[in-house]
C-alpha cells in the first residue's frame, strides 16, 4: 500500500510538471504564459518586453520573423545602464575591427542565434534602423558582423537595439583581447546526469535481468520480492532528470519544429523517448512490470555520448582552423638598414615598417609614414568609393592601396583569419551554388516523415502479431534512423580537401570551390607571371641611355608596381636611393606613370608611351619615355614554368584549353611548340576582352578555370566558374579570385583538379553508405531484432564512422598529391 500511495504522488507530480501543454504560450518566445498574459492582436504574449519586441518587428514589416520559426524569440532582458562602458572610445576602438571616421565594423557574439528565424532577423536589422547598412551572421560561431554609419548610431546603441530585440550580445573585453569564446559546458553536465542515471538503473536493474526475485535463501522466502517496487520506482526517480533535463534539447528542438510545421530529425527521437518514459511509468504504476527505464536512460546517455564524441570529432578535424594558419599572404618589410625583404604576413610584429605597393591588400592595422595613400575598403566594407589618408593616419587590414608605393608602421600584429574572413565575406561571393548541399536539403525534409510512416506502420503489424514487440519496434525506428551522415559527408570530405590542399599551397576560398573545380571542363591561361617565371626572366635594353635622374625616376615607379613585367623590371635594375613620388598613376592593360618635381615618366606598352609603330612588334617589351620624349625599351626573354609542356599534356586529356595574353605574338611559335597541337592561343586582349571571352565560353554551357596573375585578370577571374591566380609572391592578392596557387606547385594544378573529382567521388560514396546504414537498420528495427539501447549506440556511430571514412579517404588522397 505504501508503494501505490508513492506512486500516486510521483504520478501528480508528473502530472503537475506537464501541466504547461494546457497553459497558453508566448507567440514571441514559447514560454508558459502565467497570470500576466498580454493580449494583443490576437496573440499572446508572457510580458510586456515579448509584446514590444512584436510590436516592432510588425511596425518595421519583419513578422516574417514568426514565420519561418514559431517561437524563436527570447525574453528581451532590462539593461540599464549595463553599457555604459561603450561611451568610452577607447573601448569602441578596440571592439570595432575598423573605423574610418564615419562607416564602423563590428563582429558581436550573440549566444541566443539558434535557427533560421535569427539568422533572418539579425540580417535584415537595416529594416530596424536606417543607419545600419549591412549584417551577416556566421551560423556556427554564432556571431554577427554589422556595417553602420558611427556618426547616426553609437556602438551603444547598436548593442541596446539588439538587447531590446531579444539578441543581447556578449561582450567581455578580457575575452576579446584574448580571442576567446564562452565555454558551454551544459553537454558535459547532461552526459553526466544520464551516465550516472544509466549506470544506477542498471545496477537496480539486475534482479529482473535474472530473475533473481525467485531466488530463496536457507529460511525459504523469496528475499528480492519485497524489495522489487523499491528498485522500480527508484529506477522511475533516477530517470525523471534524464527525461526532464538531460534529453531537454531534444523535446525543445521537436516542439519548436512542429510549432513552425516543421518535422526535424529531433521529432522522432523525442517521441521515442517519451513513449518509453509513458508506458515504463505506466507499468510500475498498475505493477504489470518493470518498464523500459534502463532502456531509456541508456537510449539517452548514448546519444547525448554520441554528440559529445562527435563535437571532439569535429573539433579535431575542425579544418576551418587548420585552412587559415596556411592562409599565405606575403608583405615587403624595410628592415633597419634600408633593405627590402619578403616575408610572411604572420611574422609580422608591432612597429615593423611595411612597404605597400600599388593594388596590393595591407595586412595589418598601420600608420601610414610615407606616401601618398588613397585605400580601397571595399574589400572591408563593400563600399567602393577610396579615402585618401596622410602621414600620420590609421589604415586598417583589409584595404587595398590605388596610389603608387607607401610605407607603414604596423601597429598590432597580423590575425590571419580576419583576412582569410574578408576573403570569404559575401560581398565577394557569386551565386555558386552546392549541388550536394540541395541534395543534402531535399532528404532532410523528406527524411522524418519518411521515419515516421514506416514505426507507425511497423508497430501497428506488430501490435497485431505480437503485442509484446510493438513499443521495442516503434523505439528503434525512431532511433535507428537518422539522416546526420548524409548531412555530415560533404562537408567533412571537401573541409578536409581544403585543409589537404592548403597543406600542398594551394589555398582555395571555401569548400565550394573544389565542388566547382571538379565540374570544370575548360581552362583558360594567362601567359605573363602565369605560365612565365618572373623570377627566371632576364632583359635587355634598347635605345637612348638614361640619365642618372631618369634610371632613379625608373626605379623608384616600378616600386609602387605590381605587375609581373614591373616586378621583374625592378629587381634588375641597380639600386637607387628610394623617394616619394609626388604623383603615380597605373593604367590597367597598358602602363605606369610617375612624377618627381619636373621629370616625368612614362613606362608600358608602345602605344601607352607614344610609339605607334615599335621595332621590336614581335617581342615581349616594355617601352620608356622621360618627359614625353621616347627613350627605348627593355626586351625581356621569357622563362616558361618548369613542366609546362607536361601539365598541358595530362589536361589536354580531359579539358579544353586556350592561352589569353594580354601581350604581343612573340612568342607564339615557341608556345605552339610546348602546348598541345591546336590549343587555341589569343594575343593583344585588354582585361574586358578576356573577360567577354570567358562570358562567350559560359553562355555556351562551359564550365571554366580562369588562371591569371590576379592584376589585369580580376575581370576575368571573378567571371570564371573558378578563378585561380599563380604567385610567386602572393602579396598579390585579389578577392576576385576563388584561390591561390604557389607558383612552385603549378605542374601540379592537374592533380589538384583530379583530386577534386577524386572529393566528389567520395562524397557520392559516402551517401550511399550512408542510405545503406539506415536501410540496414530499419530492416532490423522494423523486424524486431533491434533493441532501443543498441540503437541509441548505433546512431551515433553512423555519423562518426562517416566522419571517420570521409576523413581516412580523403587523407589518403591527400598523401597521393605531389
Amino acid at each position: 500500500m505504501f508503494y501505490k500511495t508513492k506512486a500516486v504522488h510521483f504520478c501528480t507530480r508528473y502530472r503537475q510538471m506537464l501541466r504547461f501543454v494546457d497553459k497558453e504560450l508566448c507567440y514571441h518566445c514559447g514560454e508558459v504564459c502565467e497570470n500576466t498574459s498580454i493580449h494583443i492582436d490576437d496573440k499572446n504574449f508572457c510580458c510586456t518586453g515579448c509584446k514590444t519586441v512584436y510590436e516592432i518587428f510588425s511596425d518595421n514589416g519583419l513578422s516574417y520573423y514568426y514565420d519561418l520559426q514559431a517561437a524563436a524569440g527570447a525574453i528581451p532582458k532590462e539593461v540599464v545602464c549595463k553599457y555604459n562602458f561603450l561611451d568610452s572610445p577607447t573601448i569602441v576602438d578596440r571592439l570595432t575591427e575598423f573605423s574610418d571616421g564615419n562607416l564602423q565594423i563590428v563582429n558581436l557574439y550573440i549566444p541566443h542565434i539558434h535557427c533560421s528565424s535569427c539568422i533572418w532577423i539579425l540580417e535584415n536589422l537595416h529594416k530596424l534602423n536606417l543607419f545600419i547598412r549591412s549584417s551577416q551572421v556566421d551560423f556556427p560561431r554564432k556571431t554577427v558582423r554589422i556595417t553602420y554609419n558611427s556618426h547616426e548610431i553609437s556602438l551603444k546603441q547598436l548593442v541596446m537595439l539588439l538587447t531590446r530585440i531579444g539578441y543581447e550580445p556578449s561582450i567581455s573585453l578580457d575575452d576579446f583581447d584574448n580571442q576567446k569564446k564562452p565555454i558551454d559546458r551544459s553537454l558535459i553536465y547532461k552526459l553526466g546526469i544520464a551516465g550516472f542515471a544509466f549506470g544506477n538503473v542498471m545496477f537496480l536493474s539486475f534482479p529482473e535481468y535474472f530473475d533473481l526475485a525467485s531466488s530463496k535463501t536457507t529460511g525459504g522466502e523469496f528475499w528480492l520480492n519485497q524489495y522489487q517496487d523499491v528498485f522500480r520506482w527508484l529506477m522511475f526517480t533516477f530517470s525523471l532528470p534524464v527525461v526532464f533535463y538531460a534529453d531537454r534539447d531534444y523535446f525543445i528542438s521537436a516542439y519548436k519544429g512542429l510549432r513552425s510545421k516543421l518535422l526535424n530529425i529531433d521529432v522522432p527521437i523525442a517521441l521515442g523517448i517519451l513513449v518509453l518514459f509513458l508506458r515504463s511509468t505506466v507499468e510500475i504504476i498498475f505493477d504489470w512490470g518493470s518498464g523500459f527505464f534502463d532502456s531509456l536512460t541508456g537510449l539517452v546517455f548514448f546519444l547525448l555520448l554520441g554528440k559529445f564524441f562527435q563535437q571532439k570529432t569535429y573539433s579535431f578535424l575542425s579544418f576551418e582552423r587548420d585552412y587559415k594558419s596556411y592562409f599565405p599572404i606575403a608583405v615587403t618589410r624595410i628592415t633597419s638598414d634600408g633593405k627590402e625583404e619578403t616575408t610572411q604576413v604572420h611574422d609580422i610584429k608591432k612597429g615593423d615598417r611595411l612597404l605597400i605597393r600599388n593594388e596590393e591588400i595591407i595586412p595589418v592595422d598601420a600608420i601610414l609614414k610615407t606616401g601618398h595613400a588613397r585605400i580601397d575598403y571595399s574589400f572591408v566594407t563593400g563600399e567602393a568609393e577610396p579615402l585618401k589618408k596622410e602621414s600620420g593616419d590609421t589604415i586598417f587590414a583589409g584595404g587595398k592601396q590605388l596610389n603608387g608605393a607607401i610605407e607603414l608602421e604596423a601597429v598590432k600584429s597580423v590575425s590571419q583569419s580576419y583576412l582569410t574572413q574578408l576573403w570569404g565575406n559575401s560581398i565577394f561571393h557569386q551565386d555558386k551554388s552546392s549541388t550536394f548541399q540541395t541534395l543534402t536539403d531535399s532528404i532532410g525534409k523528406r527524411f522524418t516523415f519518411s521515419v515516421l510512416t514506416i514505426a507507425f506502420v511497423a508497430t501497428s503489424y506488430w501490435l497485431y502479431r505480437n503485442p509484446t514487440m510493438a513499443l521495442n519496434v516503434f523505439t528503434s525506428v525512431l532511433i535507428i534512423a537518422c539522416p546526420c551522415a548524409i548531412a555530415l559527408a560533404s562537408p567533412f570530405t571537401l573541409g578536409n580537401m581544403l585543409r589537404i590542399f592548403g597543406r600542398k599551397k594551394f589555398y582555395l576560398k571555401d569548400t565550394r570551390t573544389i565542388e566547382q573545380l571538379a565540374r570544370i571542363d575548360t581552362a583558360i591561361f594567362d601567359k605573363t607571371g602565369t605560365i612565365t617565371s618572373a623570377k627566371k626572366s632576364t632583359a635587355t635594353y634598347e635605345g637612348m641611355a638614361l640619365t642618372p635622374d631618369e634610371e632613379s625616376l625608373l626605379k623608384n615607379t616600378l616600386r609602387a608596381s605590381n605587375h609581373p613585367l614591373s616586378r621583374t623590371l625592378y629587381q634588375l635594375l641597380a639600386e637607387q636611393n628610394i623617394m616619394t613620388l609626388d604623383e603615380y598613376e597605373e593604367h590597367v592593360g597598358k602602363g605606369v606613370t610617375g612624377s618627381k618635381d619636373k621629370s616625368h615618366i612614362k613606362i608600358g606598352s608602345a602605344d601607352f608611351v607614344g610609339i605607334p609603330v615599335p621595332g621590336s612588334v614581335h617581342k615581349t617589351s616594355v617601352h620608356i619615355s622621360s618627359n614625353d620624349l621616347y627613350k627605348g625599351c627593355y626586351i625581356f626573354h621569357n622563362q616558361y614554368r618548369e613542366g609546362l609542356e607536361v601539365l598541358f599534356e595530362s589536361m589536354s586529356e580531359t579539358l579544353q584549353l586556350a592561352i589569353l595574353s594580354g601581350d604581343n605574338e612573340a612568342e607564339k611559335t615557341r608556345l605552339e611548340q610546348l602546348l598541345p597541337k591546336l590549343t587555341p592561343l589569343y594575343f593583344n586582349q585588354k582585361p574586358e576582352n578576356k573577360l567577354r571571352f570567358i562570358k562567350s565560353l559560359q553562355e555556351k554551357g562551359r564550365k571554366v578555370l580562369m588562371v591569371g596573375d590576379g592584376l589585369n585578370d580580376a575581370g576575368a577571374l571573378a567571371q570564371s566558374d573558378v578563378g585561380i591566380t599563380i604567385s610567386e609572391n602572393i602579396s598579390v592578392f585579389s578577392p576576385a579570385c576563388d584561390g591561390i596557387l604557389d607558383a612552385s606547385k603549378f605542374q601540379q594544378l592537374n592533380d589538384y583538379i583530379k583530386a577534386s573529382k577524386q572529393a566528389v567521388k567520395i562524397i557520392k560514396l559516402s551517401f550511399a553508405l550512408s542510405l545503406l546504414y539506415n536501410i540496414v537498420g530499419l530492416y532490423f528495427a522494423v523486424t524486431g531484432q533491434l533493441q532501443p539501447v543498441i540503437a541509441a549506440i548505433l546512431m551515433p556511430l553512423s555519423s562518426i564512422s562517416i566522419v571517420a571514412f570521409t576523413t581516412f579517404m580523403t587523407n589518403v588522397l591527400g598523401r597521393k598529391l605531389p
